[in-house]
């Protein structure tokens, strides 16, 4: 490896250190977010009592790490009950948080600082990556981007698993380059070591093994021909040592036991009754990992989990609700995630490769590769509950980004311009909408403001909007509100002051709401994105909440009738604001701009209400399409 420049070292470490600045803005403002409370009381029985049980879902590696902090307290442990894992972990959690923490999160920011190392170290192999695969400026350039990724800052400072896989993704990546361009045993221990620090950070990092087999093949078609038998067998020998050692690391983590849970507790349920349901080829490899004791139950129990996972969300995507995953949900919600300034960069990278610009090719597939693997996986998993879960593919965009602009930027000055322009865009996106970067959609599909109309759950509203409604009910004291909160009864509001009344939502079917809600409510009514867009329903028509669309819309009409237009001009703009696409939220804003005599903008409104009502069933259109004719053409 080419030695790196003090000056290239500087950019990049001041970099990383505005990129912990951001990060730490970013965690005053969010209270916990759904799974949170359920990986820190994980790991800290871990640590304590050496518990492996209560969150199998996720391997050890990133809930030990963010709660190394704690290990110096004396904390509050709520009595263990012996409920389903996933509930018992997260009632404990919630109460674990409460008792100990409190709405000010000491405790909280500490643990997701421990966590943001992930972040830092994802940054740190962006930057690595992109000097040894292209160059000290592409890899400073990639990492500019990474610092400004919305996705990567959003998840920069929670205590979940998706960021720290994706820097041990990358971190193995680099690892298996530098074994492969001059193996050693070195270079392949240490390989070893990072592709178990990915296994152990979440069971996606089962899928390094098509990844570094694919890169196998990549070096083997491009060694010369007299070399590639020789290459083959040190490769394919190297990827058996290096599965080898990453399934030691792995049981490493789990204390070399097989036993989820410490003497005289047991599994509720059990991995035989959990894995009993799974059909086919699944249910073969659970069974005889579980016979031979290959791999951990705690890990075999999270195997387990995901297959059920995928099956059992539903999502919520361009406005409907669906009761499972869709294939098309993840190019969607990267369209809508990803800034319009990395996507002309990565225009620009397509550009490069089509005119040869960019002539690495065999380091291009140490980012492709991986990339087309991992999206085809998260296409066909099902697991479509946020971009969160495809958190890898942003440093691997933003690599092959700066890779096309820099091989651009040689040939000709006007790329320059161009690809400048392009990560100005970026950034500037990224810190319009900063410290709110949960709910971040690139301009073209509406901004933050919009996002919850397309997509939900992590890519929007993760429970973590506390802090913002106490400011609001402290703003307004005295007056009585009813709070629609997605995360509860898992997460309480109480336990931050919010005093207002709890509604029933899907995540409260089996719990007592603490005042029983009485046919008609009075006062003001807070409802979280996802409740609203009822995304944790499996279909549109449950969504109880639906009749605070039509609101603007029926307000904006009597307000006409009431010879009010310039009031019902504003009540028609909130209904277009939430339904921009909705026939007779249309209708509305056309009828009042006719009252006010705007005539150009009501047309425009009308033609839009008129491709919505063309849109309808054939058999509804006539209720709407011909007395919108008569308005465009009196």
């Amino acid at each position: 490896m080419n030695r790196l420049k003090m000056p290239a070292w500087s950019f990049a470490g001041g970099l990383i250190i505005l990129q912990m600045i951001l990060v730490v803005i970013i965690v005053h403002g969010e209270s916990l977010t759904f799974d949170e409370g359920d990986h820190i009381f994980a790991g800290y029985m871990m640590w304590h009592s050496g518990d492996y049980g209560l969150n199998p879902e996720h391997p050890p590696l990133v809930k030990l790490v963010a709660t190394l902090p704690l290990l110096q307290e004396k904390l509050w442990v709520p009595p263990l009950q012996q409920r389903m894992f996933k509930t018992e972990a997260y009632r404990d959690g919630r109460d674990f948080l409460e008792r100990n923490d409190g709405p000010r999160h000491r405790l909280l920011f500490r643990m997701r600082l421990a966590a943001g190392v992930f972040a830092a170290g994802l940054s740190v192999m962006v930057f690595l990556i992109g000097s040894k695969l292209f160059g000290e400026s592409p890899g400073l350039l990639a990492l500019l981007l990474v610092v400004f990724e919305p996705n990567v800052l959003a998840n920069s400072d929670l205590v979940t698993t998706d960021m720290g896989v994706a820097c041990f993704f990358l971190a193995t990546i680099y690892c298996f380059y530098r074994y492969a361009r001059q193996p050693s045993v070195i270079r392949l221990l240490v390989t070893g070591l990072a592709a178990g620090l990915t296994l152990s950070a979440k069971h996606s990092g089962i899928l390094l093994a098509p990844m570094l087999l694919g890169l196998t093949l990549v070096e083997i078609a491009c060694a010369e021909g007299g070399r590639r038998k020789q290459m083959a067998g040190t490769l394919f020998g190297g990827f058996a040592a290096i599965v080898v050692l990453a399934v030691v690391v792995l049981w490493a983590f789990y204390g070399f036991r097989y036993a989820a849970r410490p003497a005289g507790l047991v599994m509720n349920p059990t991995l035989s009754e959990y894995a009993a349901p799974l059909k086919g080829v699944n249910s073969w490899v659970i069974g005889h990992l579980a016979n031979w004791r290959l791999l951990p139950e705690s890990y075999l129990m999270g195997m387990t989990d995901i297959h059920y996972a995928a099956q059992q969300y539903p999502i919520f995507l361009l406005g409907h609700d669906y009761a499972h995953g869709v294939w098309w949900y993840f190019p969607v919600a990267l369209s809508i995630k990803t800034s319009l300034g990395l996507i002309g960069l990565m225009v620009l990278a397509g550009i490069a490769l089509i005119s040869r610009r960019l002539r690495q090719r065999r380091e291009l597939a140490y980012l492709v590769v991986p990339g087309a693997i991992y999206l085809t996986v998260a296409i066909l998993s099902g697991m479509n509950i946020g971009t969160r879960h495809v958190l890898f593919l942003y440093p691997l965009a933003a690599l092959l980004a700066a890779a096309g602009l820099t091989a651009l930027a040689q040939h000709s000055r006007c790329w320059i311009w161009i690809g400048g322009g392009l990560v100005a865009c970026h950034v500037v996106s990224a810190l319009a909408v900063f410290p709110a970067e949960m709910a971040y959609a690139n301009e073209a599909w509406g901004g933050a403001a919009n996002t919850h109309k397309y997509l939900s759950d992590s890519s929007v509203d993760w429970a973590q909007q506390l802090p913002h409604v106490k400011q609001w009910v402290d703003a307004h004291p005295g007056e009585e509100c009813w709070f629609a909160y997605s995360a509860y009864p898992d997460l309480r509001p109480e336990a931050y002051g919010i005093p207002c009344h709890l509604l029933p939502t899907a995540h409260t079917g089996g719990e007592i709401l603490p005042v029983d809600v009485p046919e008609t409510i009075h006062g003001n009514l807070l409802l979280s994105a996802d409740d609203l867009e009822a995304c944790d329903w499996p279909s549109d028509q449950l969504n109880v909440f639906e009749r605070f669309r039509w609101m603007p819309m029926a307000q904006s009409k009597i307000l006409l009738r009431e010879n009010r237009p310039a009031e019902a001009l504003v009540a028609a703009k909130k209904a277009v604001a939430l339904q921009p696409e909705n026939l007779l939220a249309q209708m509305a804003l056309g009828n009042a701009q006719t009252a006010l005599g705007d005539k150009k903008s009501a047309r425009a409104a009308y033609e839009l209400a008129l491709a919505a009502a063309h849109r309808l069933e054939a058999y509804a259109q006539p209720l709407f399409v011909p007395d919108l004719e008569q308005k465009l053409h009196p």
